[in-house]
């Protein structure tokens, strides 16, 4: 298939971007989507331009480094599948796909389709873990959890933390990465004694960043790729009033 590509150029994060233009002719529908832009940079280099450069890790929807705006959707067209994991198949011969970095003030760009989620990783070292003392690695069944708790902390911890929640969220609202990295700590019995303060750091970290308020516009949930409900962001929310009222833990 014949493709024209516009896709977001920006050498660096204090230079002007823009959209610049590029035919793509013999894409294979069986190519990923990032197998195609791998196509496009080997035709640039050939032509002594610069490659287009963006995130890619393992391709395998695991990693949550792949992240970028489709056609105005966080990772494309295709619900919870991430861009690596996007096929040509999904488009015909003769589309027009624009393709842009995520948009967010807490996500700034370094360079094209690249950009800085190092806040992520600030919250996530405000709380995101469990510093107390639980002992050594028991066997899997010594600590007995209700399955329907294990469930639902499993759910949470599928969380990729590639930030389309962030890109899809017309405040950036990082409220259901936080949610998640939180909620299935929360759902754990090594994980309650941490519960209030978890809530309160993390979700500061998050302010802190640069990322929006939550109002529920719940375009996060539908643009994250593995699913992750809402309803951690009421949990949070929950924790976080308990801490601030009664105390952090």
């Amino acid at each position: 298939m014949n493709l024209r590509l516009h896709i977001w150029r920006q050498p660096g994060p204090d230079v002007q971007g823009m959209f610049k233009t590029y035919d793509l002719d013999g894409v294979s529908e069986h190519m990923s989507f990032l197998e195609m832009l791998d196509v496009l940079n080997e035709t640039l280099i050939g032509r002594g331009e610069e490659p287009v450069a963006f995130d890619h890790d393992c391709r395998e929807g695991i990693c949550g480094t792949c992240g970028m705006v489709i056609n105005g959707r966080p990772h494309g067209p295709l619900q919870r599948t991430t861009t690596c994991q996007l096929h040509m198949r999904f488009f015909k011969d003769g589309d027009e796909i624009y393709i842009e970095p995520w948009r967010a003030s807490a996500f700034p760009v370094v360079r094209d389709l690249v950009v800085d989620r190092s806040s992520f990783d600030r919250i996530i070292a405000n709380g995101g873990f469990i510093s107390v003392n639980t002992g050594n690695a028991q066997d899997g069944n010594a600590i007995p959890i209700p399955k329907p708790d294990a469930d639902r902390a499993f759910d949470a911890a599928a969380c990729i933390g590639c930030g389309a929640c962030v890109a899809a969220c017309p405040n950036s609202s990082a409220m259901l990465f936080v949610g998640a990295k939180a909620g299935h700590l929360g759902m754990l019995p090594q994980g309650q004694a941490e519960r209030g303060s978890r809530a309160l750091n993390m979700l500061l970290a998050a302010d802190e960043s640069g990322f929006g308020a939550c109002t529920n516009h719940l375009e996060c949930e539908a643009a994250c790729p593995k699913g992750i409900s809402a309803e951690f962001i009421a949990m949070l929310n929950r924790d976080y009033m308990k801490a601030a009222m009664f105390g952090r833990d």
